[in-house]
Formats: C-alpha cells, sequence, structure tokens
C-alpha cells in the first residue's frame, strides 16, 4: 500500500492511497477460495469446485466486497500511520478500481485541531448563594393549599357563581338537532375553568339549584368537529346542585394529605425544594462564567464540517420558530443573512467550548462510569409509567440515544473539575437578586461533541 499526501490545509488533509492490482487479486482468490468451500454447485463437491468457475459465478460480487474491505481497512491504516485525529467521517473518492489494476482511491479528512488549555486556575468565577425565606416558603404552602381545593355543598342556597363547582344536565343541539356528545347527565362543571365553549358558563352564573335555561352560543371557527365548526347552538340545561370551592386550611391534616408527617415536615421539604432551586440557578451562572473564560481564553480553528453540522442544527431551530412565530424578540426585524451570521458565531462557539471540554475531560481522564449512565437512563424512564423497559431496550440498542444522555453527565464532570481548579467566590443574595442575576445568564444550550 502507498499512501501519498496530497495537500495539507488548515485541518485539512488529502491522502492518497495505493493498493497494487496483485495484492488485491490475492485478497479476491482467497476469498473466493473461502467461498468455494461452502458454496455448492451441481457436479462438484464443497471445496472442490474449479477457481475458474467460482471466479465466473462470484467473483464481481467478491470483487466488490473485497474493494469494500480494502478501502475501510486502508483508510484506518493510512489514518494511524499519518498519526491524523479526524473530526468527522473521512470522505472517500473512487479513482480507479478497474479489474486487473491497481486500486486507487482518495481520502478527505477534517482534523481535531491541537488544544493547549490554559491555566484553569486562573478563572475567577462567582457562586451567589440564596437561601428561602419563611414568606416564600408561605407562599409556596399556601399555593400547594390553594391548587388542592375541595368542592363542598353550599351551607346556604344561593345562585351560582363563578368558582363554584356546578352539577347540571344538559342537551345540545345544531338546528334543532342534537349532536354527538352534546348530551350529559349529572355533570360536573367548575364555571370559569374555560372546560366549554365560550360563554356558556357565563350564562350558567346566576342559575339556581332546580333552575333550567336555554344557553345560547357559538361554536369556535377553529372547533376541532369541522361538521361544528362557527355554528351557532343551543343546550337546555339543569342546573341540579351547586358547591363551592374551598381551600383547605393550612395545618397538620393538610401536611398528612400532601404526605408529611406533620406541618413543620411541610414546610422543612418545601425550603428544601426552593433552595435546590437557588442551587441550580447559581450553578447556571457560575458555569456560564465558566465557559466564558474558557471560550475566550482559547482561540483556534474548528472543523468546518463539524461548524456546518452545528450551524443547520440551530439553523433549523430559528426556521422552527419564525414559521411559529416564536422568533427571540432580539432577531426581529433581522434578514435571513443577518441572522445566518449571528447564528453561525454561536454555532462556532459551541463547537468550540464542546472541542474544549472534551479535551479536558480527556487529558484528566474524566469518564461517565456504567453506573451513572444505568442510573440516568433508569431515571428518564421512569418518566414513563408502565413502558419503563421499552424506554430501557430503546437506549440500549440505539447508541445515539445512549450519547444524548451521557454527553450531559460527561459536561457536568468537566464543569465540576473546572470548578475544583478555578479561584471560586461566594456572595449572599436576596431570592429575588438571585433570579434577576441569572435570569439573562442561562446557558447556551448542551455543548456539542463534549466526549
Amino acid at each position: 500500500m502507498q499512501i501519498t499526501e496530497k495537500s495539507s490545509e488548515g485541518l485539512k488533509r488529502e491522502l492518497n492511497v495505493t493498493i497494487g492490482a496483485q495484492e488485491i487479486e490475492g485478497k479476491i482468490t482467497d476469498r473466493l477460495t473461502e467461498v468455494g468451500k461452502q458454496v455448492r454447485l451441481p457436479g462438484f463437491r464443497p471445496g472442490k469446485v474449479p477457481m475458474n468457475l467460482l471466479r465466473k459465478r462470484f467473483g464481481e460480487s467478491v470483487r466488490g466486497e473485497v474493494v469494500e474491505t480494502a478501502i475501510q481497512e486502508s483508510t484506518q491504516k493510512a489514518i494511524e500511520e499519518k498519526e491524523l485525529k479526524p473530526a468527522v467521517q473521512p470522505k472517500i473518492d473512487l479513482v480507479s478500481f478497474e479489474a486487473g489494476e491497481d486500486l486507487e482511491f482518495s481520502i478527505a479528512v477534517e482534523l481535531l485541531p491541537e488544544i493547549e488549555i490554559t491555566d484553569l486556575s486562573s478563572f475567577k468565577v462567582e457562586k451567589l448563594v440564596a437561601t428561602a425565606g419563611e414568606s416564600q416558603i408561605d407562599e409556596t404552602v399556601t399555593k400547594m393549599a390553594e391548587n388542592n381545593k375541595k368542592s363542598a355543598p353550599l351551607k346556604d342556597n344561593r345562585p351560582a357563581a363563578m368558582a363554584d363547582v356546578v352539577v347540571i344536565d344538559f342537551i345540545g343541539s345544531v338546528d334543532g338537532e342534537e349532536f354527538e356528545g352534546g348530551k350529559a347527565d349529572d355533570f360536573q362543571l367548575e364555571l370559569g375553568s374555560g372546560r366549554f365553549i365560550p360563554g356558556f358558563e357565563e350564562q350558567v352564573v346566576g342559575m339556581e339549584i332546580d333552575g333550567k335555561k336555554d344557553v345560547e352560543v357559538s361554536f369556535p371557527d377553529d372547533y376541532h368537529s369541522t361538521d361544528l365548526a362557527g355554528k351557532p347552538a343551543l343546550f337546555k340545561v339543569t342546573l341540579k346542585g351547586i358547591e363551592a370551592l374551598e381551600t383547605p386550611p393550612i395545618d397538620e391534616d393538610f401536611a398528612k394529605t400532601m404526605g408529611f408527617d406533620d406541618l413543620a415536615a411541610l414546610k422543612d421539604a418545601v425550603r428544601g425544594q426552593i433552595e435546590q432551586d437557588y442551587v441550580y440557578l447559581s450553578r447556571m451562572k457560575t458555569k456560564r462564567e465558566l465557559l466564558d473564560h474558557l471560550s475566550d481564553s482559547h482561540t483556534f480553528e474548528v472543523p468546518p464540517a463539524m461548524l456546518d453540522a452545528e450551524f443547520d442544527t440551530i439553523w433549523q431551530q430559528v426556521e422552527q420558530a419564525k414559521e411559529a412565530n416564536q422568533l427571540d424578540p432580539d432577531d426581529e426585524g433581522k434578514s435571513d443573512d443577518e441572522l445566518r451570521a449571528d447564528y453561525r458565531k454561536i454555532a462556532e462557539r459551541r463547537v468550540r467550548l464542546g472541542l474544549l471540554l472534551s479535551d479536558v475531560g480527556q487529558k484528566n481522564n474524566l469518564t461517565v462510569a456504567p453506573e451513572e449512565l444505568s442510573q440516568a437512563i433508569g431515571k428518564e424512564a421512569s418518566r414513563f409509567p408502565g413502558q419503563e423497559q421499552a424506554v430501557v431496550s430503546y437506549y440500549q440498542n440505539n447508541p445515539q440515544a445512549i450519547e444524548q444522555v451521557r454527553a450531559p453527565l460527561f459536561e457536568d464532570k468537566v464543569i465540576d473539575f473546572l470548578l475544583e481548579l478555578a479561584q471560586v467566590t461566594e456572595k449572599t443574595v436576596t431570592p429575588e437578586e438571585l433570579v434577576e442575576l441569572t435570569g439573562a445568564t442561562e446557558t447556551d444550550g448542551p455543548v456539542p461533541n463534549a466526549n
């Protein structure tokens, strides 16, 4: 095998590989000999089929197989001999592979850049620390109680009001004809919930028990049933009962209904959850500062193919946001050329950070243990009750899906490593200050290629 370097420009290399015709023919003969031991042809015992007949029957297919294998093996060998570190899958172009001639092909490959990591202990970051106040804990517990309202029969008879739960019978019709799904008995409806057609609940307000009323409404133009969309309807409604929603008192009994031994245990759990959220917000800010330091202190060319792939992913998201009228306010009014330029810079930053994190992790032997990966997959599977095994099997059979779980775990390990080296100062802030200081410093999203 002969390897010749045709070009070298930046991170791009192009090699030319030639494998002699005699070597290829030898491999073809060896492979045909193996085939001859397995095939059965009329008039010949296994292993006794003449080579000329084997070549006639299987020569073309075997040649294709041999050429493909030779290219794969030679490409790997050429990359190893030249000590190249490909950033993406090499591109192979056949130059010549005619029978009886040398096999010649070219390898175009983009390389990972050589990275010199700066002194990581010089990084200075700030860690914000906030604690949950009693007022926040009480406010959260109050919201929990409001979300667990219970309905109870009225103590004094009165007309139905917004936020009441009413029990009704109704029969709906369009153009004098009842329609499917327009009839129910003893239906419980919370007035003001917006469960029914616009205008229906408002007309039930003021009705009294045993009262009857014709409720006239129109189906929305975008109603899911095209037969009813935009049409006026009449509902004959009978109100059979009224119950008021009551917020349970925040006491020991309420705590027990929420699964805690007492009110103090409930508040401790709320405090823990709030402060866990604060720790998360603080980490996001600290992580962003670390990534900024890492990006700003390293300048190197990123592989064009990796940059193009990351930009294509981002741009697809931008186009989806444009179609859904959910474009970032800062991007409103910009031309596609301006948006492309902006997001290409973001893509370049992401790729550069991914390469930096990968390099730091590899040079410091940081890895994701199999049990950590299994635990993360198990956690993901628990989000789908009754389908846990199917989810686990999906990940086990999809390397790309496993990588999507492994990548953020690896990234967190590298971030933790950087935090151990960096100069971290703590600053105590109020919860309000924490939210304000971290509101604009969310991460750019998962960093690609951090492995």
